[in-house]
Protein backbone atom coordinates (compact mmCIF):
# COMPACT_ATOMS: atom_id res chain seq x y z
CA UNK A 1 0.00 0.00 0.00
CA UNK A 2 1.20 3.64 -1.22
CA UNK A 3 0.52 6.45 1.35
CA UNK A 4 -0.55 9.48 -0.51
CA UNK A 5 -1.01 13.36 0.63
CA UNK A 6 -3.23 15.48 -1.38
CA UNK A 7 -3.22 19.25 -0.86
CA UNK A 8 -7.13 20.72 -1.63
CA UNK A 9 -8.25 24.04 -2.70
CA UNK A 10 -12.43 24.55 -2.55
CA UNK A 11 -15.23 26.64 -2.64
CA UNK A 12 -17.59 25.13 0.09
CA UNK A 13 -20.40 27.41 -1.00
CA UNK A 14 -22.51 24.02 -2.26
CA UNK A 15 -21.07 21.28 0.21
CA UNK A 16 -22.16 20.19 3.69
CA UNK A 17 -18.67 20.61 4.55
CA UNK A 18 -15.62 17.79 4.24
CA UNK A 19 -17.10 14.59 6.28
CA UNK A 20 -19.32 12.58 4.16
CA UNK A 21 -22.66 12.86 5.10
CA UNK A 22 -25.96 11.37 4.49
CA UNK A 23 -28.23 12.85 1.27
CA UNK A 24 -25.94 15.86 1.60
CA UNK A 25 -22.55 16.71 -0.75
CA UNK A 26 -19.25 16.91 1.16
CA UNK A 27 -15.76 17.22 -0.24
CA UNK A 28 -14.63 14.07 1.03
CA UNK A 29 -17.36 12.00 -1.13
CA UNK A 30 -16.44 14.09 -3.80
CA UNK A 31 -12.76 12.71 -3.92
CA UNK A 32 -13.97 9.35 -2.82
CA UNK A 33 -16.04 8.93 -6.11
CA UNK A 34 -13.01 10.49 -8.27
CA UNK A 35 -10.45 8.15 -6.49
CA UNK A 36 -13.19 5.41 -7.46
CA UNK A 37 -12.77 6.74 -11.19
CA UNK A 38 -9.38 7.39 -11.46
CA UNK A 39 -8.00 3.88 -9.34
CA UNK A 40 -11.05 1.56 -9.55
CA UNK A 41 -10.64 1.10 -5.43
CA UNK A 42 -12.74 2.56 -2.52
CA UNK A 43 -10.26 4.84 -0.52
CA UNK A 44 -11.06 6.38 2.27
CA UNK A 45 -9.16 9.69 2.68
CA UNK A 46 -8.31 11.17 6.07
CA UNK A 47 -8.56 15.32 6.21
CA UNK A 48 -6.42 17.49 8.35
CA UNK A 49 -9.48 18.61 9.54
CA UNK A 50 -13.64 18.92 9.25
CA UNK A 51 -14.63 22.02 7.73
CA UNK A 52 -17.88 23.07 8.21
CA UNK A 53 -20.78 24.02 5.58
CA UNK A 54 -19.84 26.70 3.77
CA UNK A 55 -16.47 26.98 4.30
CA UNK A 56 -13.78 27.07 2.04
CA UNK A 57 -10.24 26.36 1.87
CA UNK A 58 -7.05 27.18 0.16
CA UNK A 59 -4.95 24.02 1.87
CA UNK A 60 -7.15 21.60 2.99
CA UNK A 61 -4.38 18.24 3.48
CA UNK A 62 -6.06 14.98 3.08
CA UNK A 63 -3.96 11.43 2.87
CA UNK A 64 -5.15 7.68 2.09
CA UNK A 65 -3.30 4.51 0.94
CA UNK A 66 -4.11 2.89 -2.43
CA UNK A 67 -2.69 0.12 -4.50
CA UNK A 68 -2.55 1.96 -7.91
CA UNK A 69 0.91 2.53 -9.40
CA UNK A 70 -0.07 5.60 -11.40
CA UNK A 71 2.25 8.43 -10.45
CA UNK A 72 1.90 10.28 -7.55
CA UNK A 73 2.86 13.60 -9.44
CA UNK A 74 0.10 12.14 -11.74
CA UNK A 75 -2.36 11.97 -9.43
CA UNK A 76 -3.64 15.68 -9.01
CA UNK A 77 -3.99 15.51 -12.82
CA UNK A 78 -6.03 12.37 -12.92
CA UNK A 79 -7.96 13.33 -10.12
CA UNK A 80 -8.91 16.93 -10.93
CA UNK A 81 -10.24 15.60 -14.47
CA UNK A 82 -12.97 13.89 -12.45
CA UNK A 83 -13.79 16.47 -9.78
CA UNK A 84 -16.15 19.32 -9.80
CA UNK A 85 -14.53 22.68 -10.51
CA UNK A 86 -15.30 23.72 -7.23
CA UNK A 87 -12.55 21.34 -6.04
CA UNK A 88 -9.25 21.28 -7.04
CA UNK A 89 -5.92 18.83 -6.30
CA UNK A 90 -3.53 21.23 -5.83
CA UNK A 91 -0.65 18.56 -5.32
CA UNK A 92 -0.27 15.28 -4.11
CA UNK A 93 2.85 13.03 -2.87
CA UNK A 94 3.59 10.28 -1.50
CA UNK A 95 4.45 10.21 1.99
CA UNK A 96 6.22 7.90 4.63
CA UNK A 97 3.90 5.03 5.58
CA UNK A 98 3.32 7.05 9.36
CA UNK A 99 2.22 10.06 7.98
CA UNK A 100 -1.23 10.92 8.53
CA UNK A 101 -2.92 14.36 7.22
CA UNK A 102 -5.05 14.65 10.94
CA UNK A 103 -2.21 13.27 13.24
CA UNK A 104 0.92 14.49 12.19
CA UNK A 105 -0.56 18.16 11.29
CA UNK A 106 1.18 20.58 14.27
CA UNK A 107 -0.67 23.74 13.23
CA UNK A 108 -2.71 25.20 11.08
CA UNK A 109 -3.44 29.07 9.73
CA UNK A 110 -7.36 30.23 9.19
CA UNK A 111 -8.27 33.35 6.88
CA UNK A 112 -11.26 35.24 7.28
CA UNK A 113 -12.57 37.52 5.21
CA UNK A 114 -14.91 40.86 6.21
CA UNK A 115 -16.98 43.07 3.88
CA UNK A 116 -16.92 46.30 5.49
CA UNK A 117 -18.98 49.00 3.77
CA UNK A 118 -22.28 49.56 3.32
CA UNK A 119 -23.96 47.51 0.32
CA UNK A 120 -21.48 44.45 0.82
CA UNK A 121 -20.84 42.47 -2.64
CA UNK A 122 -23.32 40.27 -4.98
CA UNK A 123 -19.93 38.96 -6.50
CA UNK A 124 -18.84 38.38 -3.06
CA UNK A 125 -21.49 37.31 -0.97
CA UNK A 126 -20.48 33.81 -0.74
CA UNK A 127 -16.84 34.35 0.63
CA UNK A 128 -17.33 36.98 2.96
CA UNK A 129 -18.99 38.57 6.34
CA UNK A 130 -20.66 41.96 5.41
CA UNK A 131 -20.37 43.61 7.77
CA UNK A 132 -22.08 46.89 6.90
CA UNK A 133 -21.13 49.25 10.50
CA UNK A 134 -17.74 50.63 10.74
CA UNK A 135 -15.25 48.73 12.33
CA UNK A 136 -12.52 50.19 14.87
CA UNK A 137 -9.35 47.76 14.09
CA UNK A 138 -7.48 49.65 16.54
CA UNK A 139 -9.48 48.00 19.33
CA UNK A 140 -10.04 44.65 17.07
CA UNK A 141 -6.02 44.57 17.58
CA UNK A 142 -5.38 45.35 21.07
CA UNK A 143 -8.03 43.36 22.00
CA UNK A 144 -7.02 40.11 20.22
CA UNK A 145 -3.71 40.16 21.55
CA UNK A 146 -5.08 38.91 24.31
CA UNK A 147 -5.91 35.27 22.97
CA UNK A 148 -1.78 35.24 21.60
CA UNK A 149 -0.14 32.03 23.41
CA UNK A 150 -1.84 29.11 25.10
CA UNK A 151 -4.82 29.34 26.74
CA UNK A 152 -8.21 27.31 27.71
CA UNK A 153 -10.33 27.89 24.89
CA UNK A 154 -13.68 26.32 25.74
CA UNK A 155 -15.30 29.73 26.03
CA UNK A 156 -14.52 29.80 22.63
CA UNK A 157 -15.77 26.60 20.97
CA UNK A 158 -19.49 25.38 19.63
CA UNK A 159 -21.76 23.17 21.32
CA UNK A 160 -21.01 19.75 19.54
CA UNK A 161 -17.47 18.67 19.91
CA UNK A 162 -16.51 15.94 21.64
CA UNK A 163 -12.57 16.74 21.90
CA UNK A 164 -10.41 15.65 25.11
CA UNK A 165 -8.63 19.11 26.08
CA UNK A 166 -9.61 22.56 24.86
CA UNK A 167 -6.40 23.80 25.96
CA UNK A 168 -5.39 25.05 22.57
CA UNK A 169 -2.13 27.55 21.68
CA UNK A 170 -2.29 30.94 19.12
CA UNK A 171 0.86 32.11 17.87
CA UNK A 172 -0.09 34.90 15.40
CA UNK A 173 -3.71 36.91 14.79
CA UNK A 174 -2.98 39.50 11.86
CA UNK A 175 -4.92 41.96 10.18
CA UNK A 176 -4.53 43.15 6.89
CA UNK A 177 -7.40 45.37 4.90
CA UNK A 178 -7.70 45.16 1.93
CA UNK A 179 -10.22 48.19 -0.27
CA UNK A 180 -13.68 47.64 1.90
CA UNK A 181 -11.98 44.00 2.85
CA UNK A 182 -10.66 42.76 6.41
CA UNK A 183 -8.70 39.91 6.64
CA UNK A 184 -8.12 38.36 9.65
CA UNK A 185 -5.40 35.43 9.87
CA UNK A 186 -5.05 33.04 12.80
CA UNK A 187 -2.45 31.14 13.33
CA UNK A 188 -2.05 27.92 15.89
CA UNK A 189 -1.12 24.65 17.03
CA UNK A 190 -5.15 23.61 16.81
CA UNK A 191 -8.37 25.63 16.72
CA UNK A 192 -11.69 23.86 18.64
CA UNK A 193 -15.04 23.37 16.99
CA UNK A 194 -16.23 27.06 15.60
CA UNK A 195 -13.65 28.54 17.40
CA UNK A 196 -11.94 31.11 15.24
CA UNK A 197 -15.60 31.97 13.80
CA UNK A 198 -16.40 32.67 17.47
CA UNK A 199 -13.14 34.67 18.24
CA UNK A 200 -14.14 37.11 14.91
CA UNK A 201 -18.13 37.40 15.71
CA UNK A 202 -16.65 38.74 19.10
CA UNK A 203 -13.86 41.08 17.49
CA UNK A 204 -16.66 42.69 15.17
CA UNK A 205 -18.55 43.30 18.15
CA UNK A 206 -15.64 45.01 19.84
CA UNK A 207 -15.02 46.76 16.05
CA UNK A 208 -19.20 48.07 16.51
CA UNK A 209 -18.78 49.11 19.37
CA UNK A 210 -21.86 46.35 20.98
CA UNK A 211 -18.96 44.79 23.46
CA UNK A 212 -16.15 45.62 25.64
CA UNK A 213 -12.83 44.98 24.76
CA UNK A 214 -12.28 43.01 27.97
CA UNK A 215 -14.91 40.69 27.02
CA UNK A 216 -12.47 38.15 25.59
CA UNK A 217 -10.55 37.80 28.28
CA UNK A 218 -13.92 37.38 29.88
CA UNK A 219 -14.51 34.60 27.73
CA UNK A 220 -11.24 33.49 28.61
CA UNK A 221 -12.17 33.60 32.29
CA UNK A 222 -15.56 32.47 32.70
CA UNK A 223 -15.20 30.00 30.11
CA UNK A 224 -18.81 31.15 28.98
CA UNK A 225 -19.46 32.27 25.32
CA UNK A 226 -22.69 34.27 25.77
CA UNK A 227 -20.53 37.51 26.16
CA UNK A 228 -19.79 37.32 22.61
CA UNK A 229 -22.25 38.62 19.99
CA UNK A 230 -22.18 35.62 17.37
CA UNK A 231 -20.76 33.70 15.42
CA UNK A 232 -19.42 34.65 12.57
CA UNK A 233 -20.91 33.24 9.18
CA UNK A 234 -19.04 30.21 7.54
CA UNK A 235 -18.74 31.96 4.46
CA UNK A 236 -15.78 34.25 4.88
CA UNK A 237 -13.72 31.35 6.99
CA UNK A 238 -10.67 29.72 5.11
CA UNK A 239 -8.57 26.86 5.98
CA UNK A 240 -5.48 28.36 4.15
CA UNK A 241 -2.65 26.11 4.99
CA UNK A 242 -1.93 22.87 7.26
CA UNK A 243 1.64 22.38 8.80
CA UNK A 244 3.85 19.79 9.00
CA UNK A 245 7.19 18.81 10.99
CA UNK A 246 10.73 18.44 9.21
CA UNK A 247 9.96 14.76 9.47
CA UNK A 248 7.49 14.88 6.58
CA UNK A 249 9.30 16.35 4.07
CA UNK A 250 6.34 16.30 1.91
CA UNK A 251 4.83 18.88 2.63
CA UNK A 252 7.36 20.01 4.93
CA UNK A 253 6.86 23.83 6.78
CA UNK A 254 7.25 23.44 10.84
CA UNK A 255 6.49 26.58 13.32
Amino acid sequence: MRNIMIEIEYDGTNYSGWQIQQNAPSIQEEIAKALKKVTGEEITTHGSGRTDAGVHAQGQVASFQLHSKIPAERISFALNGKLPRDITILEAKEMPEDFHARYSAIGKRYGYCIMNNTHGSALLRNYCYHVPYKLDLQKMKQASETLLGTHDFKGFMASGSQVKSTVRRIDEINFDTQGSQIWITMQGNGFLYKMVRIIVGSLVGIGTGKIKEEALQNILETQNRRVAVKTAPAQGLYLQKVFYPLTHQGHCIII
